[in-house]
């Protein structure tokens, strides 16, 4: 076996058998399969997709070229929350809090990195003991743990080739599957925002990866939600943050809040902490009204090294030197909103990266302050840009209003939920 046949085998369309699918995962990381090779074994694969089996088989690959947790010494059940990727998704960060006590859950990296002082890289034997201490923890992905997904994600990344359903399948539940977690919920986006610009792909991954967890024994559960537009109001790390904190404080957007007592309700349903998700939710509801869930993120927090100070003062987190306003240049009301515009905007003032070893500006960001169905006056403020000076943000203004469209008449907002697959 060669990886010239494999490449070419795929290229023209045809199945990989199971041993193939193992050679090209096993020779890449052992480094027997140089990048040029692995970048066109990849392309072959986004233009002539997988079929259900080849993705099982390269999901199991994948998750077993590292090692396998083992969480059997957390206490209780162990829930997963993974979402596919959207802009101004900070819903682990509520959800994670609401549902500890009531469940055990694991979750996101970047924007805790923004809280001084905050450890992601834990050791398994700190996320455990903190999972079984507060409910949750947040840690990065260990070096031992699926190292296949980290170098073809790493290809993917300059190669174009992200936004495949087989590798965007494999690439999440190979992580899942590794991690050892006895359920997953997974929250499939679609709309502008999204890899999956339409409700028919959001669709078809999310059956794709139910099958996948229930072939490997995991009970899997995915929504499919909107990404139409950003989720909340905040876009940039240090925003978002404070944001999560204002959801958590009882102060939270309506679509953000809806989306994470979703996925939150089917969490504990999964767990069989609550038998019926309008139950799940109000008892999620009730650890926002009585306090207990902001107090779990001030512990978690505290217990990962983060200064607990930024629950009551966002000067903690630092602050933009230039709070720019963006000022609409008609009236209407908003009919649509480029969330995968205003992302590049943030990524391009400092808050994402353009390139894998980019450092992260954590203040900078844009916060939305017109969404979906809001009606706008000519002049209104419809967009503060968070920089580090003027220009940068004077350079990205007409993008983000480019980003809006305007109707005469009044658009409904809707649920941001559009179904649940199990």
């Amino acid at each position: 076996m060669n990886m010239y046949d494999v490449i070419l085998k795929k290229r023209n369309g045809e199945e990989l058998s199971t041993n193939e699918i193992n050679y090209v995962v096993e020779g890449y990381v052992k480094g027997e399969i140089p990048d040029y090779q692995m970048s066109a074994f990849l392309m072959a694969v986004y233009f002539q997709k997988m079929n259900k089996r080849e993705t099982v088989d390269l999901t199991m690959a994948m998750a077993h070229s590292g090692a396998m947790l083992d969480l059997s010494n957390i206490n209780g059940v162990t829930v997963d929350k993974h979402s596919t990727g959207g802009v101004g998704d900070k819903t682990t960060l509520v959800v994670g809090p609401m549902i500890t006590g009531l469940g055990h859950t694991g979750g996101t990296i970047d924007k805790l990195e923004s809280i001084p002082g905050f450890k992601t890289d834990l050791s398994i034997e700190e996320f455990i003991d903190n999972v079984n201490k507060y409910g949750m923890a947040v840690a990065g992905q260990t070096s031992n743990l699926d190292p296949a997904d980290k170098m073809i994600y790493a290809l993917r990344d300059v190669t174009a080739t992200v936004d495949s359903t087989a590798l965007i399948a494999s690439s999440i539940m190979s992580k899942k599957l590794a991690s050892g977690t006895e359920k997953i919920v997974l929250d499939i986006k679609t709309g502008s925002g999204a890899f999956m610009k339409t409700e028919k792909e959001a669709r078809e991954l999310a059956e794709l990866m139910v099958g996948i967890g229930k072939d490997a024994g995991r009970k899997t559960v995915a929504v499919i939600s909107k990404m139409d537009q950003p989720l909340g109001r905040a876009v940039g790390n240090s925003l978002e943050v404070k944001e999560a904190i204002e959801s958590l404080k009882g102060n939270g957007p309506d679509d953000l809040m809806e989306l994470c007592y979703t996925l939150g309700a089917n969490m504990l349903v999964m767990a069989g902490i609550s038998k019926y998700i309008a139950e799940a939710k109000d008892r999620l509801e009730m650890t926002i009204r009585d306090g207990s869930a902001l107090e779990i993120f001030r512990s978690v927090v505290k217990a990962q090294g983060g200064d607990t100070g930024v629950i009551n003062d966002y000067s903690v987190l630092g602050e933009a030197a230039e709070i720019y306003q963006v000022k609409a240049k008609k009236s209407g009301y908003v009919s649509k909103i480029n969330a995968k515009e205003i992302g590049m905007c943030s990524m391009l003032l400092g808050g994402g990266r353009k390139e894998k070893n980019d450092n992260i500006d954590f203040v900078v960001g844009i916060y939305i302050l017109k969404k979906i169905g809001d009606y706008v006056e000519e002049n209104d403020v419809i967009a503060e840009i968070h920089s580090e000076s003027k220009e940068s943000a004077k350079a990205i203004e007409d993008r983000i209003l480019a980003s809006y469209e305007f109707s005469t008449e009044k658009i409904e907002r809707g649920s941001v939920i559009i179904d649940t697959i199990v």
